[in-house]
């Protein structure tokens, strides 16, 4: 076996690309903003078409319980992704974690109503040192950006 010049988890063979995109249907899209003090974006990694109807099993570990996130707690609880995994900066988690809400309800308007709630679920990277954080530039807009690149 040649030498990994990568750190690695487990035993077992990367696929092709050795990227996340190897694993079944998952997708990994992202949206760039970049003007002048504005050097944010969002990423999404879809795990799948619809993760509300089927929900791909997951698991999370807190090992600084320092980020800002919605979604960890009913991940941890459940097990399960009910939406698309959000990154995005620090201020704009809430705006995200809202897009990813109306997003399930456009595909599902029983959301909330006849069925139960969405658990959306986005996670921080400060990218304060590089990027106007005050602005709270990462819109719904990027969302959905990132999703459909």
């Amino acid at each position: 076996m040649p030498e990994c010049l990568f750190p690695r988890v487990g035993s077992l063979p990367s696929g092709p690309l050795d990227a996340i995109t190897d694993v079944g249907e998952v997708r990994v899209g992202h949206c760039t903003l970049d003007a002048g003090a504005i050097q944010t974006g969002v990423t999404a990694i879809l795990p799948n078409a619809d993760p509300l109807l089927r929900k791909p099993l997951a698991a999370c570990r807190v090992f600084n319980g320092f980020g800002k996130s919605v979604g960890l707690m009913q991940v941890a609880e459940l097990g399960c992704l009910e939406t698309p995994l959000a990154l995005t900066n620090t201020f704009s988690v809430g705006e995200i974690a809202t897009a990813q809400i109306r997003q399930a309800v456009a595909a599902h308007p029983e959301v909330g109503r006849e069925w139960p709630t969405v658990n959306p679920l986005v996670l921080e990277c400060n990218d304060g040192y590089l990027n106007d954080i005050q602005a709270l530039a990462g819109r719904g807009e990027h969302y959905l950006a990132a999703c459909a690149a």
